[in-house]
């Protein structure tokens, strides 16, 4: 197998897959009943529908209260089989496709999150693995290829925020040497933050080294071992200081994280019970 492939069909333990399913469908839930609960009332404000591409091109019409409700149901209902490893393929695309249809009425009435990216990933490819229990240690390509969509996706997250960064501000340096953590802090900031008020030129350089970051965020991609969770642990960090000092939690892509982490191993170290048994020798 060529450099590529081995990079996009890493082989993984089935049971890594089964330990990220639950930790997805399970925020899916928490994300459709708290974070992105608005659906239901924007179902009362059909005139103020305004579709993203993918709803206008396939002529998604705004969503009726009776609609909101349905979806809710549907989502969840799916996202509980899902987590259960039961019909992996059958509620697992039901739950992508309702999933991202209440997404699409989310974000479809005014602002546009860019959080959800690899959650919405997730989900979809997700049901291409089928089968994986937690006692299954066996390698499998499909699985590695679903995990790499989402790893992919995560990063994606931070390095095409560069992209929008140079297209609002016309180059980097405008944006680096800009006022954005100035505003955000006087609209948002709490008392953690708020002292920077008085040092610009901290928050300049704040600025700079976020951009470099986020410009370097898939080298995460090619990192293995320790490496791996010491950069996955200082995006939790980054994300901790900015939920704390800022209120922004970005909690779809924290939990989407996990896709980089060996978490069957720590759930065979948590629950032996669960670890897979080594075959009996013959005598």
């Amino acid at each position: 197998m060529n450099p590529v492939l081995r990079f996009l069909l890493p082989a993984v333990p089935l049971a890594r897959v089964a330990c990220f399913r639950v930790i997805v469908y399970a925020f899916v839930l928490v994300d459709v009943w708290t974070l992105s609960n608005d659906v239901l009332r924007h179902s009362l404000i059909p005139a103020v529908y305004s579709p993203l591409l993918l709803p206008r091109l396939l002529g998604i019409p705004p969503v009726t209260q009776a609609g909101a409700i349905a979806l809710l149901v549907i989502v969840t209902v799916s996202s509980l089989v899902a987590m259960t490893g039961r019909l992996p393929r059958t509620s697992g695309w039901i739950a992508a496709g309702s999933f991202w249809c209440w997404m699409f009425y989310s974000q479809g009435y005014g602002y546009v999150a860019h959080d959800h990216m690899a959650l919405m990933i997730a989900v979809v490819v997700l049901p291409t693995v089928g089968a994986a229990g937690f006692r299954d240690d066996r390698l499998s390509r499909a699985a590695g290829w679903a995990l790499r969509c989402v790893q992919i996706a995560v990063v994606l997250t931070y390095f095409f925020s560069v992209w929008s960064k140079w297209v609002r501000s016309g180059n980097l340096a405008n944006w680096a040497n800009g006022a954005v953590f100035v505003w955000a802090i006087m609209r948002r900031g709490s008392w953690i933050i708020s002292w920077t008020l008085a040092f610009p030129w901290l928050l300049i350089v704040a600025q700079w080294c976020l951009l470099v970051v986020e410009i370097l965020s898939p080298v995460a991609l090619f990192l293995r071992d320790r490496w791996l969770y010491l950069t996955v642990g200082f995006f939790m960090l980054f994300h901790l200081a900015t939920f704390l000092s800022l209120g922004i939690s970005f909690l779809p892509t924290v939990i989407c994280w996990a896709a980089f982490l060996p978490l069957e191993r720590v759930l065979w170290k948590a629950r032996p019970g669960l670890a897979p048994q080594p075959a009996a020798s013959g005598s």
